[in-house]
């Protein structure tokens, strides 16, 4: 009896060479753009110009333009400020924690998933500012030494270490995002004609030369800034919860949300990463460097997320149960059967029974059902955020503060603002950027090539 060994599915399909990559990837920004480019491009600057408006009438007028009122303080806005940071995480832990423990499959999607971070939380970081009421005081959040005596932030408030913890998180984050651009910019500089480009990306490339000093340094600093990022991405989003479980009304003081949030967190930026990814595959032609094989992968961990944040759910609703106390009971049963059970029922269809579909080998292969449901997850995601949010303060401890909330055209504006923001930052970025790190796909070539392994003859074995 003969038995072969088994060898793993190719990461870059076709007979590609060194010199095959380098000509793939910087195909994009050598190249036209064409006009379904421009198109989207369009319409993202459009909803983003939208937004700016209603964030200068906002500013003009006051936050009283929002749909917030005395019950519910943390309206719209602290909901997006979520979801965003929310969809930030899955960048850093596609770079950093897999670059971690090695694994080849990041390298064709990390530097989108990068990218992703940056602009996310840049579309967080707006409805923070505007939410203090007087961004331009927001400086004071800062512990600087100032003219007003004895005025310090209040290290006691989760609120305070969001600002920390956010920022934090976008330094390092772009850092590291940027780190792993200098070869490739390098690259770009090297191939580059008209002398504006050449030059612009020579000082984008810090005079890379790809010695092997050069080499060893990028290596050192890719490990360090990883090693500083694990921990951000699980502390950023166990922060944020933080805002809610230090408080003291029923459905939110409760220990699981610093777990539950980074697992949803998790969940969303992974579909945001696949619906991104499925669309710039298609669109620059990048099939044999962004395969099945990679959409695959992070559909199981799509799985396993959906499965963490479906258990705390459930958690959530025993625990309530079991407690005893009518407070808590209310609050659970008010999302499920209140005036928002409809959030609350989009919320547990998208975020707990589609992932499981992927289950099945044929759907999580399928591109069109990936992204389909990887749409589906986002949008489940920010219900989430909402069910957690409006239902709980609309029926707070004095019924004589009961209310409804509904968001008004600014709200909403605001909210197609940043969508248009980051669509419009993401689109310059593929179009000036690298999309793919050529420099680390090309070591994993004779690895998880498709013609390398073709070569590889299956060792067989004899009794």
């Amino acid at each position: 009896m003969q038995q072969e060994s088994e060898i793993r599915e190719p990461l870059i399909i076709g007979s590609k060479s060194y010199h095959q990559i380098s000509e793939d990837i910087a195909k994009p920004i050598e190249g036209k753009a064409s006009k379904h480019w421009y198109m989207v491009l369009t319409v993202s600057v459009m909803c983003f110009i939208w937004g700016l408006v209603c964030l200068t009438y906002t500013v003009i007028t006051g936050v009283g333009v929002w749909g917030s009122n005395n019950g519910v303080a943390w309206g719209w806005d602290i909901t997006n400020f979520v979801w965003w940071i929310g969809i930030g995480h899955a960048g850093t832990l596609i770079s950093a924690v897999l670059l971690l423990f090695r694994q080849k499959w990041r390298m064709a999607i990390n530097r989108s998933a990068e990218a992703m971070t940056i602009f996310a939380v840049l579309c967080a970081a707006i409805f923070v500012l505007l939410h203090t009421g007087r961004p331009w005081l927001d400086y004071w959040l800062f512990p600087l030494p100032n003219q007003f005596g004895s005025l310090w932030v209040n290290f006691n408030s989760p609120l305070m270490w969001d600002v920390f913890a956010v920022t934090t998180y976008l330094i390092v984050s772009l850092l590291f995002w940027y780190t792993g651009l200098i070869p490739d910019f390098a690259m770009i500089r090297d191939r580059a004609l008209k002398p504006l480009s050449k030059k612009i990306y020579s000082i984008l490339s810090f005079g890379w030369g790809g010695s092997a000093r050069h080499w060893s340094r990028f290596e050192e600093v890719s490990l360090i800034l990883a090693g500083l990022a694990t921990p951000l991405v699980f502390s950023v989003h166990s922060i944020v919860s933080m805002d809610f479980a230090t408080s003291v009304l029923p459905g939110w003081h409760t220990t699981i949300f610093p777990p539950y949030f980074v697992a949803g967190a998790i969940f969303s930026g992974f579909a945001m990463v696949l619906t991104l990814l499925i669309i710039m595959r298609k669109v620059y032609g990048l099939e044999s460097y962004i395969t099945i094989k990679h959409i695959e992968y992070m559909n199981i961990v799509i799985i396993a997320t959906g499965t963490i944040v479906g258990i705390a759910y459930m958690t959530e609703l025993f625990i309530s149960w079991y407690s005893g106390v009518e407070y808590e009971q209310y609050a659970f049963l008010n999302r499920a059967e209140g005036h928002y059970w409809w959030a609350y029922a989009i919320m547990m269809t998208c975020n707990v029974i589609s992932p499981q579909l992927f289950w099945f080998k044929k759907l999580r292969t399928s591109l069109t059902f990936t992204f389909i449901i990887a749409i589906v997850i986002n949008i489940g995601m920010w219900f989430e955020r909402f069910v957690i949010i409006v239902p709980t303060l609309c029926r707070s401890f004095l019924p004589s503060s009961w209310n409804l909330y509904q968001p008004t055209f600014v709200d909403i504006g605001i909210f197609i603002g940043t969508l248009g923001m980051f669509f419009t930052f993401f689109l310059l970025f593929t179009r000036y950027f690298p999309v793919i790190a050529q420099s680390e796909l090309k070591t994993i070539l004779k690895s998880s090539g498709q013609e390398y392994k073709k070569k590889k003859e299956p060792r067989s074995l004899t009794p």
